[in-house]
């Protein structure tokens, strides 16, 4: 799968953990920063990974900050996204069965790395569950 990923200075070291992660599960990741944890403005790094995935140029996206709040915003301003703050490995599954989450948001000060890893990894083998979930979809892009 080709994923992009980002974050703030807040979630800089979830990204790296996650990123090597996800190329060792032999998934193509694409890095739009930020590249430490010096103090950064986060929509800069957010709203690109939102656009590439509203564009069709990745299939879904990971974004990271502090609490993960402010990420999910930037990204729910672009359209075409749907991008579920989640905090553990519920929230993830059901961003997908339910509301066809094509990003999440993640909060590295929110919860441990082993969580974080466990959220991804459910949110990406899980399937959208259509049926009455594709109306309720509908409903919100329209």
């Amino acid at each position: 799968m080709n994923i992009a990923i980002g974050s703030d200075h807040a979630g800089y070291q979830y990204k790296e953990s996650i990123k090597k992660h996800l190329v060792g599960l032999g998934h193509q990741v694409r890095d739009f920063g930020t590249d430490s944890d010096e103090s950064v403005d986060y929509p800069i790094y957010i709203r690109p990974v939102a656009q590439t995935v509203a564009a069709g140029e990745f299939e879904r996206g990971i974004v990271l900050g502090g609490s993960g709040n402010g990420e999910a915003i930037v990204a729910n301003r672009v359209p075409g996204i749907r991008c579920a703050l989640c905090w553990n490995v519920e929230s993830a599954r059901l961003s997908r069965e339910h509301n066809n989450a094509n990003m999440i948001s993640l909060g590295q000060r929110m919860m441990d790395e082993a969580t974080a890893l466990a959220i991804v990894d459910t949110w990406l083998i899980t399937e959208f569950a259509g049926g009455r979930h594709e109306r309720r979809i509908g409903l919100i892009d329209s």
